[in-house]
């Protein structure tokens, strides 16, 4: 996965560069139109071989909220810049910066906050030897997690049983099943919104 690392380091340091601009205006509209809080969200997550980092998201929720490790659409903690920025995904644009410093990579199992790691049991821990990533398989299979949560009776209940178990699948998958080609692939869809048949499924 040599090639891997060194893709990731070098289109993360453009992308940075490239995406200033974005990035600039990004934090200016929130400082505008989310008033009171930081502009970038901090949050403990776990990564490669079970190591805690500090994850970086653009802010889209209000300030001290007491909700769930889950998110779900039309959330009220949820501000209606941040539904915006939730939806295109501009809100994981400085995890480009995790990516840069080897924290995590473009693709791969996306991190989770601490205490979902200790679910893992037996071989699916092999799943914590991976970097962490901005996208992934599982990521791209439920892109739309926030409005299928929110059709559900218990989001919380339905995340633990059935959506979390199928992400270690799909995780472990990956692993096992590695391809520099797929990861490019997960990339273009993951910014152009179109699917593809990874593992016999539509992701």
């Amino acid at each position: 996965m040599k090639l891997k690392y060194v893709f990731d380091r070098v289109v993360s340091t453009i992308g940075l560069v490239i995406l200033s601009p974005l990035l600039f205006v990004t934090a200016i509209m929130i400082k505008i139109l989310m008033p009171g809080g930081p502009v970038i969200f901090k949050q403990k997550r776990i990564g490669r071989n079970g190591r805690e980092f500090v994850m970086y998201k653009f802010r889209s929720m209000v300030v001290g909220h007491s909700g769930s490790s889950i998110s779900v659409a039309g959330e009220s903690r949820i501000t209606p810049f941040g539904a915006i920025l939730r939806r295109y995904k501009i809100d994981e644009l400085p995890e480009l910066w995790n990516v840069m410093t080897g924290e995590m990579s473009f693709v791969g199992p996306r991190p989770d906050v601490p205490g979902y790691a200790d679910k893992l049991k037996g071989a699916e821990r092999a799943i914590l030897q991976l970097r962490p990533g901005i996208t992934g398989p599982a990521s791209l299979k439920y892109r739309d997690e926030e409005e299928l949560l929110a059709t559900v009776k218990d989001p919380q209940k339905y995340n633990d049983e059935i959506i979390f178990p199928d992400k270690v699948r799909i995780n472990l998958y990956y692993m096992k099943h590695y391809s520099f080609v797929d990861d490019i692939k997960m990339i273009l869809c993951t910014i152009t919104g179109k699917r593809m048949i990874y593992n016999n499924e539509s992701i």
